[in-house]
């Protein structure tokens, strides 16, 4: 059995390297392959990149030539995973490969056929950082639900790990972080789809160390949320 780790990055020199060796590192009872996809960085991140393909043995790295988004970054990652589950892994340090584990357990015990992470479940540590992001994220989690009917705690959360034979049965289309709701409204609509929900720890950086999302993204989540969950039920 292997995992799929995709990393969608754009200008993450500062994390790209440590991130890297954390996934490498992370306990795992599985195999492994790291899906690297430089969305057009231009501080260094892809020259970073080269070189490390000429290096190592299980990480792909596959470059789009200009920034597209997250989503699109994520869909070019999804295309080339080999593994039997897929998780999606940022490039900065927000959020510990080291937790893979419990990630996958409920998959691993045949009990889950998607997991997701939680910032706000559980009793994990987390950063203490912005009021307005989190009652953003909660917010949207909570708009989420309302038409997916599901009850989950952290809608916008990374940390998504997927059976790939799950991803394989959905076409996403948003481009930047409308992935978020847009793949959580299609997988809600899969028949005896199992999601389960794990708590996990959240090392949330500033924008000063380099966060990207900002309110546009909360606007364009909104609409994704109405776009796949009202109008194309």
């Amino acid at each position: 059995m292997k995992l799929s780790v995709v990393i969608p990055c754009y200008n993450e020199i500062k994390t790209i390297e440590t991130i890297i060796q954390k996934v490498q590192t992370a306990p795992l009872e599985i195999d492994r392959e790291l899906i690297i996809v430089d969305d057009g960085s231009s501080d260094g991140t892809r020259e970073y990149l080269r070189q490390l393909e000429a290096e190592a043995d299980n990480v792909v790295i596959i470059f789009h030539e200009q920034n597209r988004g997250k989503g699109a970054a994520l869909r070019t990652g999804f295309a080339r995973a080999q593994g039997d589950f897929v998780i999606v892994q940022d490039a900065d340090l927000e959020y510990d490969p080291a937790e893979y584990g419990k990630l996958l357990r409920p998959m691993l015990e045949d009990k889950a056929d998607v997991v997701y992470g939680s910032r706000f479940a559980g009793g994990e540590s987390h950063r203490v950082l912005y009021f307005w992001h989190s009652l953003g994220n909660k917010g949207l989690t909570l708009m989420s639900n309302a038409f997916t009917n599901l009850n989950l705690t952290d809608m916008e959360v990374c940390y998504k790990v997927f059976r790939k034979q799950i991803l394989d049965q959905i076409e996403l289309k948003e481009e930047r972080f409308g992935f978020e709701p847009e793949v959580t409204a299609k997988i809600a609509k899969l028949k005896d789809c199992r999601i389960y929900e794990v708590g996990i720890s959240y090392y949330g950086r500033t924008y000063a160390e380099g966060k990207k999302i900002n309110w546009k993204d909360g606007f364009r989540a909104v609409y994704a949320i109405l776009k796949y969950g009202l109008f194309n039920r």
